[in-house]
């Protein structure tokens, strides 16, 4: 089940350059900067309220936010929707014939459950996010 926007992810060259403009002149709050190897980036949690913002910078020129960057520039990465159960909500969508990016759940920022789904139908990358228990 979601149950709300878990944040929104952002794809930046460098998290370095743009977190002046979030903490200084939005006056958002940075929660922390983590590095997620097997997915090849670099993220920093900005808070708002109850939901953040994550920037995500390559730690690879052939990662995905790299390869992202590339062809679309700095922008929208994807939403990330919470949900109770990443397992669970999988098998709902793929019983829906819901095209997924990932089959089984992966370690996500801030030690979260994850998966993505394909971008086709919905126009947008979304994550659906569980978080640790």
């Amino acid at each position: 089940m979601i149950t709300r926007i878990n944040h929104v992810g952002i794809a930046v060259n460098s998290i370095d350059s743009m977190l002046k403009f979030y903490t200084e002149a939005l006056g958002l709050k940075l929660k922390d900067i983590e590095v997620v190897q097997d997915q090849k980036v670099r993220t920093a949690i900005i808070t708002v309220g109850d939901s953040r913002i994550e920037l995500l910078e390559s730690t690879d020129p052939e990662g995905p936010i790299a390869k992202h960057i590339e062809r679309r520039g700095e922008g929208l990465h994807h939403l990330a929707l919470e949900v109770t159960d990443v397992r669970q909500t999988l098998a709902d969508l793929k019983s829906k014939n819901v095209r997924l990016v990932d089959t089984e759940p992966r370690r996500g920022v801030e030690n979260t459950s994850m998966a993505f789904l394909h971008p086709g139908e919905p126009k947008v990358l979304i994550e659906i996010v569980e978080p640790p228990r």
